[in-house]
């Protein structure tokens, strides 16, 4: 393997390794599928290797809903199977075991994503309600009336002495 193959391999969340490694296992319970094995129609093998792949490929792309609903397809398909007697009994209650570990992981991831999508929607709540008490808190003061400071006032001009008096003779030696 490349250094970038590796890279990408440990860059995978846990969850969606559990949810590769549940689907190899129930691939593995099908694999035998591919042989004449006695206890397994090879056309209802095709069938249900198939619907292992959609599992496969919703749980690999992050949609464990889109999983959860193929897994039960292929519950109806194995069941409809064994009721043909393309299934033995034995292998299909030992693909129901696979199928019921994917399952649990299946629904773990779904539970996760859920509470995921409802964190990240609390606080966008939560980011729009802060928001929008800075907005009225914004129009609350700008709506408050500023005082303005009042004008300056000039001093009143000196009044003249208009009385008897010495006029412009005053104290000084200049007299």
């Amino acid at each position: 393997m490349t250094l970038l193959a590796v890279s990408r391999l440990r860059a995978w969340p846990a969850q969606r390794w559990h949810l590769v490694l549940a689907a190899g296992v129930l691939s593995a319970a099908l694999a035998g599928c591919s042989s004449a094995a006695p206890d397994l129609d090879v056309e209802a093998a095709q069938q249900l290797q198939a619907k292992v792949l959609t599992v496969s490929q919703s749980a690999a792309g992050n949609d464990p809903a889109g999983a959860l609903i193929s897994l039960d397809e292929l519950v109806a398909q194995l069941d409809a199977a064994a009721a043909e007697g393309d299934v033995s009994f034995k292998r299909h209650q030992s693909i129901m075991k696979a199928i019921e570990a994917v399952r649990a992981d299946l629904s773990a991831a779904k539970a996760q994503a859920e509470a995921d999508a409802a964190a990240a929607r609390a606080a966008a709540d939560a980011a729009k309600a802060a928001e929008d008490a800075a907005a009225a808190e914004a129009a609350k003061a700008a709506a408050v009336p500023v005082a303005e400071p009042p004008a300056p006032v000039a001093p009143a001009p000196a009044q003249q002495n208009q009385g008897p008096g010495k006029g412009e003779k005053g104290k000084g030696k200049d007299g």
